[in-house]
């Protein structure tokens, strides 16, 4: 695809630079700016020589194509890994993660605020393949070494915490990870490359839920999965063994939202803290639950090792009636109700993690509403969020 003058793993351009021209080379395009949709599953070898030979380029659909290898090139790039493979989901991407380095027998710990669907994968599909998982304390940090048992195979994190924004220590978890050889994979989600790269801080297996920052544009699922040397290898297997294949459609959509990435979360970092100072300061308001706030208790750890913030986020209301909280949020016009994030719009959501946490306890002291503040104006959407709150007050 694209001729950089660089290693995968060491790019020469600053990464804004990357985001335009990773994965594309118009010489190979036909002279268009973009790679084109490709969609076909047949691919036609010129000699039975060549077809017995594998000699071409691709071999069959399922095994990807132009417009699919554009978009892994471009992400190998941004993670600094070896590799990366296309997913139909994010939570596809994390069952794949995990296939391809646990076997049956093997000890996982799975970070206790993994979001709900990754744990229903633990507690449902690999304990039927004879896979125990334990649940930690995403504050571990090095202690989690105190969790290891013979057969822990790996350690899969989630920084910050789904719904409830912990910061792990990633640094500290993989340092005791690689000491016992131990596997170790984060979804890194919230932050993008952009703002955190776990291949540099030793983490084994990046993997995202392409569907929300990386598209951008809330039209499409896609999850990706990048490994390092050491784990590559397996993931590429797994993947073509399983099947697993992404609509070129979707492939094509991931790429382009890809090129405004930065200045689209540039402006959701911008807008998201300023939301997230008012909300601080609002008296309905007992917390914010935002890593780059300075009251945040892992606002030392998001600073040491992120560079920026996406805008997603949680606050805790002081205690109100159930109908407050719904009459807040339903009277909200520029928020949307919806449970993805990632988009140019706005979005909230009221959430309860006590009912399945299980290695920590969630006691926030009131109704939780996370928010994802997207692209409208931030004074638009505190007018909105203002009118929630007389509503809210109106109800309790």
């Amino acid at each position: 695809m694209a001729k950089q003058a660089r290693t995968k793993n060491s790019p020469a351009y600053a990464v804004e630079t990357e985001l335009v021209i990773g994965g594309r080379d118009p010489q190979h395009s036909y002279g268009f700016v973009n790679v084109p949709v490709v969609r076909g599953s047949t691919v036609l070898s010129p000699t039975v020589a060549d077809l017995e030979g594998h000699t071409g380029r691709y071999a069959y659909g399922r095994r990807g194509n132009p417009t699919t290898e554009g978009l892994e090139e471009a992400l190998t790039r941004l993670e600094g890994g070896e590799g990366v493979v296309l997913a139909p989901s994010g939570l596809s991407a994390v069952s794949l993660a995990l296939l391809s380095v646990l076997d049956s027998g093997d000890h996982l710990l799975m970070v206790d605020t993994a979001y709900q669907p990754t744990r229903r994968v633990c507690n449902m599909t690999l304990k039927r393949f004879g896979i125990e998982t334990t649940f930690y304390d995403p504050l571990a940090g090095g202690d989690i070494a105190a969790l290891f048992r013979p057969n822990t195979r790996a350690i899969f994190m989630e920084s910050p915490g789904s719904q409830s924004f912990e910061i792990q220590d990633v640094p500290a978890i993989t340092a005791a990870a690689a000491e016992r050889g131990i596997f170790t994979l984060m979804d890194n989600t919230w932050a993008t490359p952009l703002f955190f790269r776990p291949h540099d801080v030793g983490v084994d297996i990046s993997i995202h839920a392409g569907t929300k920052y990386l598209g951008g544009h809330s039209d499409l699922n896609i999850g990706t999965v990048s490994g390092n040397a050491r784990t590559f290898g397996r993931i590429k297997g797994t993947h073509g063994d399983l099947g697993i294949t992404v609509a070129p459609e979707d492939a094509f959509l991931t790429a382009r939202g890809m090129r405004t990435l930065g200045v689209r979360l540039a402006r959701h970092q911008q807008s998201g803290l300023a939301i997230a100072r008012w909300l601080a300061e609002r008296p309905e308001v007992l917390r914010v639950l935002h890593p780059g706030l300075p009251s945040d208790p892992g606002h030392a750890l998001w600073k040491r090792d992120y560079t920026g913030a996406s805008g997603l986020f949680s606050f805790i209301l002081k205690p109100v009636p159930k109908a407050a909280v719904d009459g807040f949020l339903d009277e909200l016009q520029l928020f949307g109700l919806g449970f993805s994030w990632g988009g140019f719009e706005s979005l909230a959501i009221p959430f309860d993690c006590s009912a399945y946490r299980t290695a920590t306890r969630w006691q926030p002291g009131g109704p939780a509403i996370r928010v994802h503040v997207g692209l409208e104006d931030t004074h638009d959407l505190i007018a909105d969020l203002t009118r929630g709150f007389a509503r809210l007050a109106s109800l309790s």
